[in-house]
């Protein structure tokens, strides 16, 4: 609509004339009001007083509902994968629609279970003879993203620390403990990426606790590092359930199952690992610049620790079953303190702004 000049009144106030066009278009009368809003760009957003009011009204949200039609031939993972997908992309209802009556056994159990130990927040509200009917009831202000980052973080390093005991641990329940674990963690992280979808989708960003669309970019590495630290305790409990199995059916013959230097140290380098990890956390829910720089810092000048154990590993001349399982759990250690360093990386580079504009100071 073109520039507008700004005027000065007798009064010291600043005036702008408005486009006829747009008055008329928005039913402005002489006399109305019009509300003025400072955007983060410092722009100003004028909405006449009818139209905001009215956006106040509530409104019944629109449902995002989606139809899967499932034929006898087809495989029931299949068409689980399509659930979760739709789940992730924030359906609301999903129906699954069979077009044979006799397919619903085939594939009730199956979805059953997807609903039960995998999609958070849902819940089977509807059977028919040809149909079962899922909706979504969870979102994202009874469970913040941020709240979902911290639980999903609590039971992977869980898993870890299970997985790392059993070696030395004649606990069987630790082995499905570990996997219960990995479960929780999965569905999570399906529950966060389907809230960061959404509010990428909405830009509802400050809505999430954010304060810039990029952030849903950062808070995705996280979720995935975090992924990653509960399926590596998987591979480790699967491991050390062999290598017990072995021994047990005596299949291996051993003077003693661990060395127990080794294995000390290892667990003081796996705790040395889940400190940084929960450090860097830390400064990325507190938004800590200056925190997270120092995690980079110490894990920069951590130095060869990592591989000295691997010459102390070998120096032992263990069995190789034994090695291969302090080299593996070694090297998830590693690992979680790689995505400690991926965490503090996201941090930066979230905070980077904020951080210089604090310290510039201008000259006098």
């Amino acid at each position: 609509m073109g520039y507008r000049r700004v005027q000065l009144t007798g009064r010291g106030s600043y005036i702008i004339s408005l486009p006829k066009d747009w008055i008329q278009e928005n039913g402005v009368e002489k006399g109305g009001e019009i509300a003025i809003k400072v955007q983060d760009d410092s722009s100003l957003l004028l909405v006449p007083r009818r139209i905001l009011e009215g956006k106040k009204k509530p409104e019944k949200p629109e449902l995002k509902e989606y139809w899967i039609y499932v034929d006898l031939k087809d495989d029931p993972r299949s068409v689980c994968r399509r659930i979760v997908s739709l789940y992730v992309v924030n359906a609301d209802l999903v129906h699954v629609r069979f077009k044979h009556g006799e397919a619903v056994m085939k594939f009730r159990t199956a979805v059953n279970n997807l609903v039960k130990n995998v999609l958070l927040g849902s819940e089977i509200i509807d059977e028919k003879p040809n149909e079962i009917t899922i909706q979504i009831l969870v979102n994202h202000p009874e469970f913040p993203v941020e709240k979902a980052i911290r639980r999903m973080a609590i039971l992977a390093l869980s898993a870890n620390n299970d997985a790392v005991a059993a070696l030395s641990s004649e606990d069987q329940d630790l082995i499905q403990g570990v996997i219960a674990l990995k479960n929780d963690v999965d569905r999570l992280n399906l529950y966060v990426v389907r809230q960061l979808k959404y509010g990428l989708e909405k830009d509802l960003f400050k809505e999430l606790g954010f304060k810039t669309p990029k952030e849903f970019l950062g808070y995705r590495i996280v979720a995935n590092d975090i992924k990653s630290i509960a399926d590596n305790a998987v591979n480790i409990i699967r491991n050390v359930t062999t290598f017990r199995n072995m021994v047990k059916e005596q299949m291996l013959f051993l003077k003693e199952a661990i060395d127990e230097e080794v294995y000390s140290q290892i667990l003081d380098y796996n705790s040395f690992a889940h400190q940084l990890f929960e450090d860097s956390l830390k400064a990325l829910f507190k938004r800590d610049y200056e925190h997270a720089d120092r995690i980079v810092s110490e894990i920069e000048s951590i130095g060869t620790k990592g591989d000295d154990l691997i010459v102390l590993i070998s120096s032992k001349k263990l069995d190789p079953n034994v090695s291969s399982t302090f080299s593996l759990i070694l090297d998830n250690s590693r690992r979680i303190i790689e995505h400690s360093r991926d965490i503090a990386e996201v941090t930066l580079n979230r905070t980077v702004e904020e951080a210089s504009a604090a310290d510039f100071q201008p000259q006098a």
